[in-house]
């Protein structure tokens, strides 16, 4: 009985049963917060594995829209080709017009003798001048607009003999 009387005494202390009550309340919390602990980890691992999904799908779409990406790329520059080949075949019109000039320039050979050389000079002159169009020599705006040359307010008049004007343009290293 000595021994019970030890524990009954031990009890009967009230500095003891507030330690019991207070490490009974600390083991409580413990235990909640392991429990809470258990609920964060388990929450944390399907958090992952949801922003691994989200990451797989997102690349899975990155991949299809780089894929369609380089389809529109690719149809693109077969487009573009394409208009490059189409503007350089002639239409209908554009054939027919070129057969009315054709014919016209034949009637003028055989009606005027001194046409040919002034057509072929020009001709060439006609076909160069197309040639730095299409390089990019000449500027687009001055192809659209006509082809003959405009006077400023510095250029000079020179008369030619026949009473026939010449315009000319100032140098514009002189300026």
């Amino acid at each position: 009985m000595e021994e019970t009387s030890w524990i009954a005494e031990l009890f009967a202390n009230l500095f003891v049963r507030g330690l019991l009550v207070g490490l009974l309340v600390a083991l409580a919390f413990w235990i909640r917060s392991m429990v809470k602990v258990r609920v964060l980890h388990k929450d944390l691992r399907k958090l992952r594995e949801h922003l691994q999904t989200k990451f797989e799908i997102e690349s899975a779409e990155n991949e299809r829209r780089k894929e369609e990406m380089n389809l529109l790329r690719q149809e693109r520059d077969n487009l573009r080709n394409m208009i490059q080949v189409l503007n350089q075949k002639p239409n209908k019109q554009e054939l027919r017009q070129a057969q009315v000039y054709q014919k016209a320039a034949e009637i003028m050979f055989e009606k005027s003798p001194g046409f040919a050389p002034v057509w072929q000079i020009t001709l060439r002159e006609a076909e160069e001048e197309m040639r730095n169009a299409e390089k990019g020599i000449i500027p687009f705006f001055k192809r659209i607009t006509s082809s003959t040359p405009v006077a400023t307010h510095s250029s000079e008049q020179k008369t030619q003999p026949h009473g026939k004007h010449r315009l000319e343009l100032d140098d514009p290293a002189n300026l």
